[in-house]
């Protein structure tokens, strides 16, 4: 299973996953739409079958993807020993992606302006809950249960590393080449311009608001909070992440 709150690089690590699963075969990520091959368990949308009804069509073993935080996921994965693969991105990045993301998604509220999403987010009124729970409730969750927790940033540092932590955690023993085929079909741009994976067929995206695959990069924030947004973000981040021993970086 594949598992992070919103526009933390869940597309990214799905594609990655896929590549590795399918050994590094770029044309196996071409047999259908993210969407399909990967079904977004909670979702629900008009016309479309539900992401619960392709997992169920889908024989096993199955990638699936959820933003659910920890304690609303299904107690059949916990069950079943499912693998879970979590990505973490920085608070202040993920509110930029999320209000961005927010703005071109006809499914979801419109976020508002700036001031008034960034007012939301600090409230942790935003789909799927507030960002430091979700990320503190999964980061203990790993102590216990098969989860592999990755940061966005660290992914952006070096996907080499980071892909050879997926590979070892799905018990996939590839090559050098292979290792090199997956960092290049799941650079940022090949993502962006692939029909597989940025989205574009999906009637609820308005990619002329925003590109679902926008700017994929770490410290996007300092274009967006003002000198008085930062100082507040901060104080409430030291206040809601008290007592953890993550640690996220908020630039490169």
């Amino acid at each position: 299973m594949i598992k992070a709150e919103t526009t933390k690089g869940t597309t990214w690590i799905q594609e990655i996953v896929d590549m590795v699963i399918h050994g590094g075969d770029p044309a196996m990520c071409q047999r259908a739409p993210i969407h399909l091959r990967h079904p977004f368990i909670e979702l629900r949308c008009p016309n479309i079958p539900s992401g619960l009804e392709l997992a169920e069509a889908m024989p096993p073993p199955r990638i699936l993807k959820t933003h659910l935080p920890v304690q609303l996921l299904p107690p059949s994965f916990w069950e079943k020993d499912c693998k879970i693969i979590y990505v973490a991105r920085n608070a202040k990045d993920n509110l930029v992606s999320y209000y961005h993301f927010q703005q071109m998604n006809r499914a979801l509220p419109h976020p508002g302006t700036w001031a008034q999403y960034f007012e939301k987010f600090l409230a942790g009124e935003v789909p799927w809950g507030p960002w430091h729970d979700h990320v503190k409730d999964w980061w203990e969750a790993r102590e216990h249960q098969r989860i592999l927790y990755l940061f966005y940033e660290d992914m952006k540092k070096d996907p080499a590393h980071e892909i050879q932590k997926v590979m070892t955690f799905l018990e996939k023993d590839l090559g050098e080449d292979a290792k090199e085929k997956i960092i290049g079909h799941t650079s940022f741009q090949a993502m962006k311009e692939n029909p597989m994976t940025n989205y574009c067929a999906l009637p609820w995206f308005d990619h002329s608001v925003s590109p679902f695959i926008r700017k994929g990069t770490v410290g996007d924030w300092k274009t967006h909070f003002t000198v008085e947004q930062n100082e507040r973000f901060d104080e409430d981040y030291r206040t809601k992440m008290v007592g953890t021993s993550l640690n996220f970086c908020n630039e490169l």
